[in-house]
């Protein structure tokens, strides 16, 4: 037999051999890019439930500070209303004061002007 020796179905074989490797390599690629899917969507819930919890913190804190700043509000309206709602007894000078204060507006509104 010469150089040019070629068994028949030679060709055939080979190209199934080389279907099969593409066939075994694409399902190998098709398996890590499911892999690879899987734990980018793992990352990616992890990463929304972390910032979930962090934002669930921050409004809780803002929630008890404006609680808190609210409350000594009220606490201050409150003792506000109790010591205008006191009974204030004038002195002496208390009513020496306002007699001098309504002397002197019943005279400008007396007064006559030019």
């Amino acid at each position: 037999m010469d150089g040019n020796d070629v068994r028949p179905g030679h060709d055939v074989e080979s190209a199934i051999a080389r279907v099969l490797d593409a066939e075994h390599a694409a399902r190998a690629a098709v398996d890590e890019a499911v892999r690879t899917s899987a734990a980018l969507t793992e990352a990616a819930r992890a990463a929304a439930r972390a910032l979930a919890e962090r934002t669930e913190r921050r409004i809780r804190g803002v929630r008890s500070a404006f609680e808190q700043r609210t409350a000594a509000a009220v606490a201050a309206l409150e003792a506000a209303a109790a010591e205008a709602g006191a009974r204030h007894d004038l002195t002496a000078d208390d009513l020496a004061e306002v007699d001098a204060a309504v002397a002197a507006l019943a005279a400008r509104l007396t007064r006559r002007e030019p």
